[in-house]
């Protein structure tokens, strides 16, 4: 009787609060991350912990007015497991009290050394306010050139605005953009970062005179000096010129398995008379899950009235099973009713592979349009995705146009 007794007391006692097993559990609220980038640095980023005790669990990363839901929380012995599902990611870190000291590791690299990761709890300030910050607004457009270590630069342009002292934007390249930046002003000039479960990223600038500024941008990988020229007319190139088909080429010839096996091309049945959208993309490429989150409801609208989607994936690993996985993780998330087939390792030599007709894929995305003829009639490259405002309708405005163009043919 008296074991029976000792082992119930035991077993209440493994249960009642305030045990060691319970500072394990996330705080519910807004906690500051960092994440470690180049020179030392650190990027840092906000999130919110959401019902940390329950089975619903949820991390929301925070990037301006981006907001990345993180789900599938778990916890063993000491430490947290939140899973970055989209980008085959995870962050595992210690629990103690306030703070989580931990990495952010990469799934699909083999034993990943990971970047280093810590967070505290109840700090809402993604940088340190500073008593007296800049009088100069970098509000409007830039031009903003990145600076090889040769010297050469590279055109790219800024965008931002400022509300409550609090200053967001992004940076559009000719191959997308770096989604949600968001920052604050410091003494000289002004501090950017985002993560939002890829790539962690810090900017830092300063001003020379009201209309130039230099600065670095920082990743895990490395650091890029860069110079900004205010500029109210900065753009990109067409990105309707950059990527092209080779000398006698009209169409594309390409025969890939879809999720169930079954090749698919343009002349299958359903593709017939229709005008075909090509997307080429990967589960990694934030900006390809960006143009999805676009396209997926588009589809539907539109697909009564003759239109189709193809998806092209070139994914992390040449492994059909890996590909599988995460073509059908995107499928759910989105909502994609086209297919998406596996299209091989990312690289130039699937993408020339699966698309010979292609000079050469210089950005992920890259969106082919084709006529009911079979024929392509245009190649977008890039995308210009939310982060980036009049950039972003402007896209839409000119998607839809075209698209309205060729479906009435």
């Amino acid at each position: 009787m008296r074991r029976i007794l000792t082992i119930i007391v035991v077993a209440l006692s493994l249960h009642l609060p305030g045990q060691a097993q319970d500072k394990t559990i996330l705080k519910d609220g807004i906690w500051r991350g960092e994440l470690s980038v180049a020179d030392q640095h650190k990027a840092p980023f906000l999130f919110e912990v959401k019902n940390a005790a329950t089975s619903s669990a949820r991390v929301v990363l925070i990037n301006g007015e981006e907001r990345v839901d993180l789900t599938g929380i778990s916890y063993r012995g000491d430490s947290v497991i939140i899973p970055v599902e989209s980008y085959d990611a995870v962050i595992k870190a210690v629990v103690s009290g306030n703070g989580l000291l931990g990495r952010f590791l990469k799934n699909y690299i083999p034993n990943d050394a990971g970047v280093p990761f810590n967070a505290e709890y109840n700090n809402k300030n993604r940088f340190v306010p500073v008593a007296n910050p800049t009088a100069v607004s970098i509000d409007g457009k830039w031009d903003v050139l990145f600076v090889g270590e040769k010297g050469d630069t590279t055109h790219n342009v800024g965008i931002f605005k400022t509300k409550n002292r609090i200053v967001t934007g992004s940076v559009l390249t000719n191959s997308g953009d770096m989604r949600f930046l968001e920052g604050a002003y410091t003494a000289t000039g002004v501090q950017l970062s985002a993560f939002a479960g890829l790539s962690p990223y810090l900017l830092e600038l300063n001003f020379v005179g009201k209309d130039r500024f230099e600065g670095t941008f920082f990743t895990a990988r490395g650091k890029t000096k860069l110079i900004g020229l205010r500029n109210s007319k900065a753009g990109l190139a067409d990105p309707y010129t950059l990527t092209k088909l080779k000398p006698g080429a009209e169409t594309l010839s390409f025969k890939l398995p879809n999720l169930n096996g079954q090749t698919v091309s343009l002349k299958d049945e359903r593709y017939k008379n229709k005008v075909v959208i090509i997307s080429i993309l990967g589960s990694w490429c934030p900006n390809c899950l960006d143009e999805m989150k676009y396209l997926a409801p588009w589809y539907k609208v539109n697909k009564a009235r003759g239109a189709e989607i193809i998806g092209l994936s070139f994914e992390r690993k040449d492994d059909v099973a890996y590909a599988k996985a995460a073509i059908a993780r995107l499928k759910v998330k989105y909502g994609a009713e086209y297919e998406i087939l596996f299209a091989g390792k990312v690289g130039e030599e699937a993408t020339s592979k699966a698309l010979p007709e292609v000079e050469k894929v210089n950005s992920y995305p890259t969106t082919i349009f084709i006529d009911k003829k079979g024929k392509v009639r245009k190649i977008y490259t890039g995308y210009n995705g939310p982060a980036t405002g009049l950039f972003y309708e402007e896209f839409k405005q000119e998607f839809n146009e075209l698209m309205n163009s060729l479906l009435a043919e």
